[in-house]
């Protein structure tokens, strides 16, 4: 009987030995934040250290929600299709638009079919910030209580909203509340685009090469012009081989813009047309909707979703039934057809290639990531250690049949507007190694990206490159054609020059119609000022203020300032009745500066202001509290430093909210070395002392060395920590 019991208490431990060891989900996070480590500079930029690129992206999820956890949390509440349940009704047609593309159970199932690397850092984003929650119980989620590792499937790019915010909510609600068709655009479609009155949206990249510094080194400009805050400073490194330096934007577990030892990398917007709308004829036959296609009839897809939005009595439910054809989904009307808008939409490949985008080696190893062809909203500039400089122009590009005009909504019923593949990168516009010893692109057109070496036109399709030259591209070409042995200090002054080249084409017809027609004592003096202005933007500057507002003025009565950059003179201006209106407009300026300002006589810096009273996502600005004068000005009138300042709710000073954010210079040698800076500082809280720290460095253009090797880090550590032991 005994052995029996011995027998029967072995067997039973045996049994309990071999069951799974089960580990809690808070577990799991200590051990993985047990092999992170996060070291904050003197900056405050976190630079996180892991074993792994998972445990690298566990922390460095765990430190933007450190720094703001609150714009980590807007950027997935509206990505994901939940931005009603916080802003209420008004927002539910955004949420409408990101379940067309994509709904929850897609999302799940294309996160499962991306490869297990993947998913590992995937699923370690999420365990970043829910552990930060873990350890932060009195941060409380506005909507997502729970992050979950197949969020990242809606925000796979990096330019939050770049592809799907050309796709205008109020069409959506049109059509799915009222069945009804809006009128085309101006520009003859259903897209959006954008404002003349609205700051130019964009960056600018510049890369040259070893025969134009000091050094002999390559070196790259990374200027993105972004709303502030909207990117934070960071440093990612892993025992796997990752370690990149730059701008994450809040939420993504890879450095969209930035560089590693050996390359580096600035994407600036296109204009490459990747979006095209396909009218469906629809029917129903059978009770069901069929459209046609070619000789046959398909049948519309059509599912049903429920989303949820915040009232004053909490949260209710509308049900929606949405429609796709194979062009994609249906986005809106025009005149009596269903209108399906196409645009790039391959998560797991974007991801991959954003990712692997940071690890790289030389520019084979970059071109090769460029062929995965996903980043759609993009050019991009590039430089190596090896000396290659680079520049791809747009990366996703649909091949289309050039009987058609994709500039406008086509025939889905013909199979021959379909897209036929897409361009590689080999059948794109792109630059290696010009001999100017330069590449730009400030959004403008890549045919001027480096001089008389840039592509042509004529060598390739005309949707490959409608973008059009700009103020900022003018402005780049004539300052890389003077420059020689740069260093990153006069690399850093370089992309700040000062003058504008818009207003050396706009303001002398205007004093040529001052001094004929001008002849108000007022008038005579400001005349007298802009004469004497060398058309260069400064916080001291009269001239620079009468311009700013005469220009905005001259843009309303007349012309989108692209005139001018199309035209090297408009020949109206020179007409007596355009020049007498010219006065007009300006005598209204200085009627509007004496009633702003009490002057027109005013520094453009006691107008032009940086102010951050709060860490509030949508921020408030008062003309009574401090501010920093700025002397940067709007990239319209082709200021590569860019400051979007306008009017706020209640000022009537101007505040700068988008421009100049995040903004490094780098150099590749046998060591990379950077500067960098950050519009106001790296934290959102205004009780971090690095809040504004970098405020008035910002404003002065006085850039700060990037701690970029372990033992610069160690010497300029301010704080180091494991995530949840800070």
């Amino acid at each position: 009987m005994q052995r029996v019991a011995i027998l029967f208490l072995f067997i039973s431990l045996s049994f309990i030995a071999c069951e799974p060891t089960t580990i809690t989900e808070i577990e799991r996070w200590e051990a993985q934040a047990e092999r992170v480590e996060i070291i904050r500079d003197d900056f405050g930029v976190p630079h996180i250290y892991g074993k792994s690129d998972a445990d690298a992206v566990f922390g460095l999820l765990y430190a933007q929600c450190e720094d703001d956890f609150r714009r980590v949390e807007r950027n997935y509440i509206w990505a994901t299709g939940r931005l009603a349940e916080l802003e209420g009704e008004e927002a539910l047609y955004s949420d409408v638009r990101a379940n067309l593309y994509m709904t929850e159970e897609e999302a799940k199932a294309v996160y499962e079919s991306a490869p297990e690397w993947l998913k590992e850092l995937c699923q370690a984003f999420a365990d970043g910030i829910n552990y930060y929650l873990h350890t932060h119980p009195e941060v409380e989620p506005q909507v997502i209580k729970v992050y979950e590792p197949w969020f990242t499937m809606y925000f796979f790019e990096g330019s939050i909203g770049g592809d799907i915010e050309q796709i205008p909510t109020s069409r959506i609600k049109a059509f799915y509340e009222n069945n009804e068709a809006l009128a085309y655009s101006e520009f003859r479609d259903g897209l959006s685009h954008p404002d003349p009155e609205e700051e130019p949206k964009g960056s600018n990249g510049i890369a040259v090469s070893g025969e134009m510094t000091a050094s002999g080194n390559a070196m790259l400009l990374i200027n993105p012009h972004t709303s502030f805050y909207f990117r934070p400073e960071v440093h990612v490194v892993s025992e796997e081989g990752l370690n990149a330096y730059g701008a994450v934007t809040w939420g993504q577990f890879f450095v969209y813009q930035g560089f590693n030892e050996k390359t580096g990398w600035i994407h600036t917007s296109t204009r490459v047309d990747f979006i095209d709308e396909f009218m469906e004829e629809v029917s129903e036959e059978d009770g069901k909707l069929v459209y046609r296609y070619g000789d046959e009839k398909k049948e519309v897809e059509s599912f049903p979703v429920t989303l949820s939005y915040q009232t004053e009595e909490g949260l209710k439910q509308r049900e929606f039934t949405l429609y796709r054809t194979h062009h994609g989904p249906i986005t809106h009307q025009l005149e009596d057809k269903w209108v399906a808008t196409k645009i790039n939409w391959d998560p797991v490949n974007a991801l991959i290639q954003s990712f692997t985008r940071t690890k790289l080696a030389n520019y084979e190893e970059f071109k090769e990531m460029m062929n995965i062809r996903t980043n759609s909203s993009n050019n991009t500039v590039f430089a190596d250690a090896e000396g290659n400089i680079a520049y791809f122009h747009g990366n996703f590009i649909p091949k289309r049949n050039p009987e058609f005009d994709f500039s406008r909504p086509l025939d889905g019923s013909n199979p021959k507007t379909d897209w036929q593949g897409i361009h590689t990168v080999d059948e794109s516009i792109t630059l290696l190694n010009p001999p100017t010893g330069w590449i730009q692109n400030c959004n403008s057109t890549p045919f001027t990206a480096a001089g008389e070496f840039s592509p042509k036109a004529e060598n390739y399709p005309v949707y490959m490159a409608p973008d059009r030259e700009n103020f900022r591209g003018i402005h780049a070409v004539k300052v890389l054609k003077e420059a020689s042995d740069l260093t990153l200090d006069t690399f850093i002054e370089l992309a700040y020059e000062p003058t504008l080249p818009a207003f050396e084409r706009l303001i002398p017809h205007l004093v040529q119609a001052l001094e004929k027609y001008g002849n108000d004592t007022e008038i005579k003096q400001a005349t007298e000022v802009l004469k004497a202005w060398d058309f260069k933007t400064g916080k001291e500057s009269v001239a620079m203020s009468l311009a700013h507002f005469y220009g905005m003025n001259h843009q309303r009565k007349f012309r989108d300032m692209q005139d001018l950059v199309d035209n090297e003179t408009v020949s109206s201006l020179s007409q007596p009745e355009t020049q007498k209106e010219l006065v007009e407009v300006f005598e209204e300026t200085l009627n509007q500066m004496n009633a702003d300002f009490g002057t027109w006589n005013t520094p453009w810096g006691e107008i032009n202001r940086f102010q951050r009273l709060n860490g509030d996502i949508d921020l408030a600005y008062d003309d009574d509290q401090p501010y920093i004068p700025i002397g940067m000005a709007s990239g319209r009138w082709g200021a590569l430093a860019s400051y979007g300042a306008s009017t706020k709710e209640g000022t009537k000073r101007l505040y700068g909210s988008s421009g100049n954010s995040f903004v490094a210079v780098v150099e590749f040698g046998d060591k990379v070395r950077a500067k960098s800076i950050l519009a106001g500082g790296q934290s959102g809280d205004p009780n971090s002392p690095h809040f504004l720290d970098q405020a008035q460095r910002y404003a002065d253009a006085n850039f700060k060395e990037v701690a970029y090797y372990r033992t610069d880090v160690e010497k300029r550590a301010e704080e180091r920590y494991k995530p949840g032991k800070r």
